[in-house]
């Protein structure tokens, strides 16, 4: 799977998970949610992703 596929994987994860979070457990966890989403945002514009350097270094290719 590339590195892009692989982020936007987490990603929806990481919101669904804080959302089921929310539900469940504090509402709190909805500033996990909206966390994620500005990071979304942030790594459309300037094009620097922390999730792809980690990714890098567990060792997931990019695709060509």
């Amino acid at each position: 799977m590339s590195m892009e596929r692989w982020i936007r994987l987490i990603a929806g994860s990481f919101i669904l998970i804080s959302l089921a979070l929310a539900y469940g457990v504090s509402k709190w966890w909805l500033l996990f949610t909206a966390f994620v989403g500005v990071n979304l945002i942030q790594s459309a514009l300037t094009r620097w992703c922390l999730m792809e350097k980690i990714l890098k270094k567990l060792g997931v290719k990019q695709s060509c």
